[in-house]
């Protein structure tokens, strides 16, 4: 192993890579404090994460109205590192409808603990503190489970002759379903939205039973109707009992219904039957396959490097040039392609990989290229391993001249080209990941983004790392986070394909942060595109035979 090489992977922590579960994190809060006399508050919970001793926001609940003891249904989905101490903090606001979102909200407590505190007990409570003392009664609770089977069921639900809640219209119903636990607690597992007549979810699966498949048949589920008010003093409708067994009845085109029952009526009148009935239109099971199915089912990644010797980037005999080659400490471009490189390979298994350059003059003739095997065998340009790809970096730069532009629609439609022809496999085997380390703002962006609005039909992802200080507000544009990406002719792109990082925004960060951010997002690209071509894992037939759900 070369030293710049077995430096640059040692400054990331990339010889022991972490294994990374993810987890799901369902929040309550109970006494909360009224705001005044006249009104009880608006809760929303937004969660946030430690990082460089600083608090950045990583998701947030839904707005329930006027509650002290709101149980809210949207999950926090959280990556665990059994290595890292993960820090969070659980914030609770008030936000009354004339405040503008959280900054104008009032603060009414925090939590903070670790992922670690929560996982190894299931189910964390804590008081909410406030500038350090108690916020009076008021606590949070924190539920974990592990994120695990990813099919779905399909609900649709209808309901006739709910009873009138309002004098002046009809009801305006929603439901809420509720799993009973093993110690007869209840768990939210969802809240529909207000409809008068019919509303469709879908539900995980794992949602429904935290025990094996065969108890998830069996285990009850509260179904609670209520009437909506917009002061968020909804009207109590009914409830019922079912289990997924008895909702699975709706299956074959059938429909189940179950009487809507308000127990304090039917103690005190005679006459009462129920409060309405509610109706399961449909119940169907959805094969949703993960990144983990297909890759054990045998999908490679095809793992492919670009790196860009435009002349920018300095003369690499110079101590100041990206491309200069220190013998101990590695540069921005090897620091990058180590970090994702160490990851993608380890789902490739002959272990060798394209590594291609742009934009430098290069011998016998010396003439600008942007697309050349940087180990100069145009036949073969796979490189031995990741290490090969730093070695076939270094070598290559006393040949070459660094020149420009920077253009790298030319590397693109290459390796697209050997993932169009996977594509008519009709096999999920091959998906490939294109790796651009560039210092620059591109300068054929027309011809790029023709080029990715394409490849984004094929089974592809591009990544791209901008090394060094440049501006590269315009390279956001690619990545379809802040919108559609087009072609110049409109065309949109089919799948967003694109994840853009500048590599200075981890230089300072934790080892491995870069790999995490640029590679969060391949494996449900991965996903979506061999779901849009209905294309199972290739075991996918012996895996979901052995999951099937019994009678």
């Amino acid at each position: 192993m070369s030293n710049i090489y077995e430096s640059a992977a040692n400054s990331l922590g990339l010889f022991s890579s972490p294994c990374l579960t993810k987890v799901e994190l369902r929040v309550a809060c109970k006494g909360i404090s009224d705001r005044d006399a006249l009104s009880k508050p608006d809760p929303c919970v937004v969660l946030k994460m430690q990082s460089h001793g600083q608090w950045l926001e990583v998701d947030r609940t839904e707005v329930i109205r006027s509650s002290i003891n709101p149980t809210f249904s949207k999950v926090f989905t959280v990556d665990f590192y059994f290595e890292e101490v993960q820090r969070l903090r659980f914030e609770l606001y008030d936000i009354s409808s004339s405040h503008n979102g959280i900054k104008e909200a009032d603060f009414l407590g925090a939590v903070e603990c670790t992922l670690g505190q929560i996982v190894s007990q299931r189910k964390l409570s804590r008081s909410l503190l406030k500038q350090g003392s108690s916020a009076g009664k008021s606590s949070i609770t924190v539920t974990e489970e592990l994120s695990g089977n990813g099919d779905y069921v399909e609900l649709s639900f209808s309901a006739r002759k709910l009873d009138d809640k309002d004098f002046f219209s009809k009801s305006d119903p929603f439901l809420e379903i509720f799993r009973v636990n093993d110690d007869a607690t209840h768990q939210l597992v969802h809240r529909t939205e207000v409809r008068p007549s019919k509303v469709s979810f879908a539900l995980h699966l794992r949602c429904t039973c935290s025990a094996g498949l065969t108890a998830c048949l069996l285990a009850p589920f509260q179904c609670t109707v209520w009437d909506w008010d917009s002061n968020g003093k909804h009207d109590f409708i009914g409830e019922f009992e079912t289990t997924f067994k008895e909702m699975r009845g709706a299956m074959d085109g059938k429909q189940m219904q179950w009487e809507c029952i308000n127990p304090k009526y039917k103690v005190k009148k005679k006459n009462y039957k129920n409060s309405g009935i509610v109706i399961l239109n449909q119940c169907k099971i959805i094969k949703m396959h993960s990144f983990l199915d297909y890759i054990m089912g045998g999908c490679q990644i095809q793992f492919t490097v670009a790196i860009d010797f435009t002349a920018s980037n300095g003369d690499p005999r110079n101590s100041c040039s990206l491309h200069y080659i220190h013998p101990y400490q590695p540069n921005e471009y090897l620091k990058a392609l180590v970090a994702v490189g160490e990851i993608c390979q380890d789902y490739d298994s002959d272990k060798m990989f394209p590594a291609f350059g742009f934009g430098a003059r290069i011998p016998p003739d010396f003439k600008v290229s942007h697309d050349f095997a940087v180990n100069f065998n145009e036949d073969n340009p796979e490189c031995a391993g990741i290490q090969g790809v730093v070695e076939a970096y270094q070598n290559c730069l006393p040949k070459i001249q660094l020149y420009g532009p920077t253009n790298i629609a030319p590397i693109i439609q290459k390796v697209a080209s050997s993932a169009s022809r996977e594509m008519h496999a009709k096999e999920a085997m091959q998906y490939f990941i294109l790796l651009i380390l560039t210092d620059g703002v591109i300068t054929d962006m027309a011809d790029t983004r023709e080029a990715i609005v394409h490849a984004s039909h094929l089974p592809m992802s591009v990544i791209i790392v901008g090394v060094g200080n440049a501006d590269f507000g315009d390279m956001q544009m690619l990545d379809g986070d802040d919108g559609i990406l087009r072609s110049p002719k409109g065309e949109p792109v089919l799948r967003d394909i694109v994840q853009f990082v500048p590599f200075r925004n981890f230089k300072h960060a934790s080892p491995a942060a870069l790999a995490k951010s640029v590679l969060a997002e391949v494996p449900n690209q991965v996903v979506d595109y061999y779901n849009s071509k209905a294309i199972k894992p290739k075991c996918a037939s012996d895996y979901e035979s052995s999951r099937t759900f019994g009678p």
